[in-house]
This record gives C-alpha cells, sequence and structure tokens, in this order.
C-alpha cells in the first residue's frame, strides 16, 4: 500500500485581472470549494490480468486551485506527471497481472473563483495588436481534430470578412458558432471533437449562410477553436469536470439540497482565446445549446441571450479544468496513441482500451460535495 498526502501550492498562470463588469450576488460570492471524490476498481473479463490507469488531474490558476490532495491504492507502481507535450497535470498507476482487484482511491478539495476578462480590457489590449508570445502561437496550428486550412479557413475568411482587429474577429465566430451550432443527445460523451467529419460541405458561401451543426461540448468548442485559429488568434479546448450547482441553469450544473452530487459522467469542454495583453479569455459557446435543449428555449430568448453574451468573455466556476490537451501521448507512453482528447480517465488492459465512457464497466466513480 503506498500513501502521499500534500497541500498544492498555488501557481498563478497568466491572467492579469478577474474583476467582473457585473456580477449576481452569489458569484459576487467568489470563492466555492468542492471536496472531490474518486473510485477506481478496474474491470476486465479475464480472472487474471494487468493493468494500467492515466487520470487527468485539475491544473492550478488563479481561479482555481488544488488545496488538498490525498490518493492510496493498491497499484504496483505510480507516478504523478506532467511528462506529455501540452503539461498535462496525470495521475498514473500500474498493476502486474493478477487476479486481485485493481483499486485507487483519491480525494480533492478544489477552490474556484468565478471567471471573468473586462470588455473594456479586452478591446484595449486587442487594439494594440500585440505580438503573440512564442509559448502560445502553438495554439495558432492544427492537430489531427482542429484543421486550420481548407474549408475551415475560407469559413473563418467569410466570417471575419473586413475585420482586421483580433477581438473583432473572435466575436463574429463566436456569435456565428452559437447561433449555427445545437446540442445533439444522441452523441456519446462529450464528443469527439472532429472538426473535419462536422464540416462536410464544401460551398464556404451555402455553410455560412445554412451551416448547421450538432455535437455536445467538445464538438462545438473544438469548430470553435479552429475557426479562431484559422483567423490568426490563438485558441484552445480547456477539458474539465462539472463539481456542482449553476446559479445560472440546473442544465449547466446541480447538486441536492446538500450541495452533494454524483459527477462520474459531467464532464465537460470549454474553450479559450488569447488576446497579447489580456492574456487567455475564458468562453463557452458549447453550453449556449445545452440551455436551449434543456430547458427548451429559442435561440432569442432572453434567457439564452443572457448566457450568450455573458459566455463571450466569462465561466462560472461551478467546473474545474484538467488539461489543453488535444492529439498528444500520455506518459508513460500507452499501448495506443495519440490520445485525442485527456477529459476522461484512460485505461488500458493488456493492449486493450477500456471504454472511458462507460464507467461501470471501467470501473470509476466520482462524485463532489460543495463545502
Amino acid at each position: 500500500m503506498k500513501r502521499r498526502d500534500f497541500l498544492k501550492t498555488s501557481a498563478v498562470l497568466g491572467l492579469v485581472s478577474t474583476m467582473p463588469i457585473s456580477l449576481s450576488a452569489n458569484e459576487n460570492n467568489a470563492t466555492r470549494r468542492f471536496n472531490v471524490k474518486y473510485m477506481f476498481n478496474i474491470k476486465y473479463y479475464e480472472k487474471e490480468y494487468p493493468a494500467r490507469l492515466w487520470n487527468p488531474m485539475p491544473y492550478n490558476a488563479e481561479y482555481q486551485h488544488v488545496r488538498y490532495l490525498n490518493f492510496d491504492g493498491n497499484y504496483n507502481d505510480y507516478d504523478l506527471n506532467t511528462n506529455n507535450e501540452y503539461d498535462a497535470n496525470t495521475f498514473y498507476a500500474e498493476w502486474k497481472k493478477s487476479d486481485m482487484p485493481k483499486i485507487v482511491l483519491m480525494e480533492m478539495i478544489i477552490e474556484t473563483k468565478y471567471r471573468t476578462i473586462p470588455i473594456d480590457k479586452i478591446e484595449y489590449f486587442s487594439k494594440q495588436n500585440l505580438p503573440i508570445p512564442k509559448n502560445v502561437k502553438k495554439y495558432l496550428e492544427p492537430t489531427a481534430h482542429i484543421p486550420t486550412g481548407g474549408i475551415i479557413k475560407q469559413l473563418a475568411d467569410r466570417i471575419t470578412q473586413g475585420k482586421k482587429d483580433r477581438f473583432e474577429k473572435v466575436k463574429a465566430i463566436y456569435y456565428w458558432c452559437v447561433s449555427h451550432t445545437f446540442r445533439d443527445p444522441k452523441v456519446i460523451g462529450c464528443g469527439k471533437g472532429d472538426v473535419n467529419k462536422m464540416v462536410k460541405k464544401q460551398d464556404v458561401e451555402d455553410i455560412y449562410k445554412n451551416g448547421w451543426f450538432g455535437g455536445k461540448c467538445t464538438d462545438l468548442s473544438s469548430l470553435f477553436t479552429a475557426l479562431t485559429r484559422a483567423a490568426g488568434v490563438p485558441a484552445r479546448e480547456v477539458f474539465g469536470i462539472r463539481l456542482g450547482k449553476s446559479y445560472f441553469s440546473k442544465a449547466l450544473g446541480k447538486s441536492n439540497d446538500k450541495g452533494f452530487a454524483n459527477i462520474t459522467t459531467w464532464q465537460h469542454c470549454r474553450a479559450e482565446y488569447y488576446i497579447p495583453g489580456a492574456g487567455w479569455i475564458p468562453t463557452d459557446p458549447a453550453d449556449i445549446t445545452k440551455l436551449m435543449l434543456v430547458e427548451n428555449l429559442k435561440f432569442d430568448h432572453p434567457k439564452v441571450q443572457k448566457l450568450v453574451k455573458k459566455y463571450l468573455n466569462s465561466w462560472e466556476m461551478n467546473w474545474v479544468g484538467f488539461n489543453h490537451a488535444r492529439d498528444f501521448v500520455l506518459y508513460p507512453k500507452p499501448t495506443q496513441y495519440p490520445l485525442n482528447m485527456f477529459g476522461y480517465p484512460y485505461a488500458e488492459v493488456n493492449d486493450e482500451v477500456l471504454n472511458y465512457y462507460v464507467p461501470k464497466s471501467f470501473e470509476y466513480k466520482i462524485t463532489s460535495q460543495e463545502l
């Protein structure tokens, strides 16, 4: 048995300011704390088998901190590392071939703060047209699932036609995305975020006027990311998980009257874009479509329009982010790679990848208690 307890210290990343423009009373309370528990019991149909597990861990930033972390299990070896292209925090455990259960128990206390960047600050720095830092330029590049050329480049140019200012381009793409997408409940999990398969038409003018794209959060965030990168503005998906109650709508997160929630399937992908001087700006085009579907609202409904305005430059922090990784290789290297995204636990038994979309067969469970 191995045990390690340690207190995470804060590591401020990126943002210069998080003062909101206008917030509700609950959002002004700012800090929220959640006790999050993971239970893994890696299952397989053979009696004796080896197993390897990679679990995405939260990063620390001004708006989210892991204040406490404790893990325990009967693994033969383990590791906490960021040894991958995106510095994604990773918990790794492995078990040798045996008939014993493969167990990991993990507990975290996560503290979050409402995150918004004032519009006037974004506009001010966008007008400066400052150079893009070297370490951010990678988020202008395509990946296997995020194209930036071909029809995506043509579509980005059509949406941003006549616009020179970076933030004006982002706004045009954001408003086009939220008005040309819908949440498809048939999609498994958060979706694959494969933009090449989403945009199949080749007539740019037809797509611009009539394109209507379905998916879930990874799909819609990836579409926004691809178009924004193609327009010359750095952008990235942010994979994470909802932790509890939303102050805006039950569609965006809920808990019981004691603040408890089973969040095993609450993985959620958001997005960020980068304006030099203002830093990374939070946005969430996908949750607009979820609100509309769950509450059966039209796009022009005042509540939807309020969220559209809100999510151009903010996140409600009943959620925690894990990483920005797409199409990359985990450490230690799995049998199957590259990995599309790292928002779910990932495990392999022999050469077989366990289905992380089916927690009961995998098996894992995640719960949250707001403190």
